[in-house]
């Protein structure tokens, strides 16, 4: 069954309970995700600096990662938690290992594109179940507003995808990613300290 943003397997609805018991982990992850994030705009720009839509388009979108980090940083300290070491990420290493090798220099950046957009198309998702039913308002309002955000990066990358590589080619491309990612999310275990 589909859901939010084409997605083909919805989250456990268990994982919402799960992580509200255990949100110094949850928000632990969180920050590296979003430190994760600024880090992979700057090393697309940095190896597809030739292509000027996307140094345009990445270099503001990497602020606003950065700000993410630090604004869930604060969120950690407020609470009297540490960042804690970073944690190895099997969801971000799994897509990785789905991206092509090689081949047309163009359409190896347009399967990045989609992998950041898978990445973003599930933590939208994630921050919407968390915005939904954790019972603290506050983090309600925290995760609606990183849901939205998630949501236009998304929008983005795919944007970006259709525009490079046209718009046939990024939605075969993105059905196969997206088959791929719902087998993945089957097969990993259910983790309390883990955003995906």
């Amino acid at each position: 069954m589909k859901t939010t943003l084409g997605l083909q397997l919805e989250t456990d609805p268990r994982w919402v309970d799960i992580a509200e018991k255990s949100i110094e982990f949850i928000l632990t992850d969180h920050a590296w995700c979003e430190q994760k994030a600024a880090s992979s705009g700057i090393s697309m720009i940095s190896k597809f600096s030739d292509y000027q839509e996307i140094v345009e388009k990445i270099s503001p979108l990497v602020a606003e990662e950065w700000g993410h980090f630090r604004k869930v940083l604060k969120e950690l300290h407020k609470r009297g938690y540490e960042l804690g070491p970073q944690r190895k990420d099997d969801y971000v290493n799994k897509l990785r290992g789905f991206t092509r090798k090689g081949g047309d220099r163009t359409l190896q950046m347009c399967d990045y594109l989609l992998m950041f957009a898978m990445i973003e198309a599930r933590s939208c998702e994630r921050f919407r179940l968390l915005s939904l039913h954790i019972k603290e308002q506050k983090l309600k309002d925290f995760y609606y507003d990183f849901m939205v955000s998630e949501a236009g990066h998304y929008k983005m990358f795919i944007q970006l995808s259709q525009k490079y590589a046209g718009e046939e080619w990024t939605g075969r491309r993105w059905q196969e990613w997206l088959g791929f990612e719902a087998e993945m999310i089957h097969s990993l275990e259910l983790r309390p300290d883990r955003m995906h």
